[in-house]
């Protein structure tokens, strides 16, 4: 590929496999948005047909459909439920295995570190980078860099798709993280007619432009319609959340009525949390072996809205769903500026969308701020 001027290239869609094929010979593992059970997913892409093409998503709060059209752009789903966030801190992982011969005799103490991985990842969205940026100052730029985390997070090489359409649940723009990938991509690509708009974000993105070969540069006029797109889905997004004082406005809030409004609604089945970008919480136990024989220590996911989360030497800080809920939004769009300087939401909408009741939390704010409904 020729690089033009301002660093923009050309990919004609009928060659996007070839970009697949060039990561399976960079080594990597290529993971991709695909349909599955009525969902889009994050599985492995060994061909274009893999991907999604064709297919649109309607989402809504506490509603989620998919549809097939004829259109041929292939990433014309904004997301599902899955998201990166899971293959640099996992689910459920071993931190720690301990083996013992018997009672009274020596034990062995083994870290497990993961194995490295070569991961790449086709069709990130703005928010889902945003969100892994949000991660990384927690497990890595914080006091205490998590060897976990960064062993995985290592081997990961994002492919950004910039969103040219959003859904009713998006509201990315009020919180500066898209439509458009700014930052944490390796190659960014924006889906136009007949082809993508390519990017590199970094050496390895770099690299991976020249493997594929010759190809002219974006020419200007497609740069227009790529800005035209993107400027567009921005200007198309109708929910807004307003941090204008945030988090002044929930810390003088935490005894509104609301809360006990949204406690009314809320189910506290921790939904929200899991589909979250940034949620980091989590629980680690000990699991010995029946036979005496060793222990396994493991980390898994948690939630502040489980009721055992706040259970602390025979007392419960947060029993009921009101101070849970609460404890949820204000740490997501208030403390959490207060401990890593930026909000915990990146406006995907995944909350609103994978509510079963359909709580919104914009409409949450906008009842604290006092505005009607």
């Amino acid at each position: 590929m020729a690089t033009s001027n301002s660093g923009e290239r050309w990919l004609e869609r009928d060659d996007l496999q070839q970009l697949v094929d060039a990561l399976a010979t960079a080594g990597y593992r290529t993971l991709g948005p695909v349909v599955r059970d009525g969902a889009l997913v994050l599985d492995d892409v060994a061909r274009v047909e893999d991907l999604p093409t064709g297919w649109r998503d309607s989402q809504a709060p506490g509603r989620y459909r998919l549809e097939k059209t004829d259109d041929p752009r292939v990433f014309g789903i904004v997301h599902g439920p899955d998201g990166i966030k899971r293959l640099a801190f996992r689910e459920r992982e071993v931190l720690l295995e301990v083996e013992c011969e018997g009672p009274g005799k020596p034990f062995r103490a083994r870290a497990t570190p993961p194995e490295p991985e070569k991961i790449a990842v086709l069709g990130v969205r703005a928010c889902d980078l945003a969100g892994l940026l949000t991660q990384d100052r927690i497990f890595l730029h914080d006091r205490y860099p998590d060897a976990y985390y960064a062993g995985r997070r290592q081997g990961l090489l994002l492919i950004a798709v910039n969103c040219t359409r959003s859904v009713s649940t998006c509201f990315c723009t009020s919180m500066g993280t898209g439509p458009e990938a700014r930052e944490g991509y390796d190659l960014a690509l924006t889906e136009l007619d007949g082809g993508f708009v390519v990017r590199s974000g970094s050496p390895a993105g770099e690299d991976l432009l020249t493997a594929l070969g010759g190809r002219p540069a974006a020419a200007a006029e497609r740069l227009l319609e790529e800005r035209r797109a993107l400027d567009g889905c921005a200007a198309g997004m109708k929910r807004r959340l307003d941090t204008h004082d945030l988090p002044d406005l929930l810390y003088d809030n935490l005894r509104h009525p609301r809360w006990d409004d949204v406690a009314e609604r809320c189910l506290s089945c921790a939904n929200c949390t899991m589909v979250c970008p940034t949620c980091f919480c989590h629980d680690e136990r000990d699991e010995p072996a029946l036979d005496g024989t060793g222990t396994v220590r493991v980390r898994e996911w948690d939630s502040c809205f489980n009721r055992d989360h706040a259970q602390i030497h025979g007392i419960n800080f947060r029993p009921h769903v009101r101070e849970r809920y609460r404890q949820w939004l204000v740490h997501k769009l208030a403390s959490w500026i207060d401990q890593f300087g930026s909000s915990g939401c990146v406006g995907c909408g995944r909350c609103i969308t994978w509510c079963p009741v359909g709580i919104d939390l914009t409409e949450e704010v906008a009842a604290i701020r006092g505005e009607p409904s």
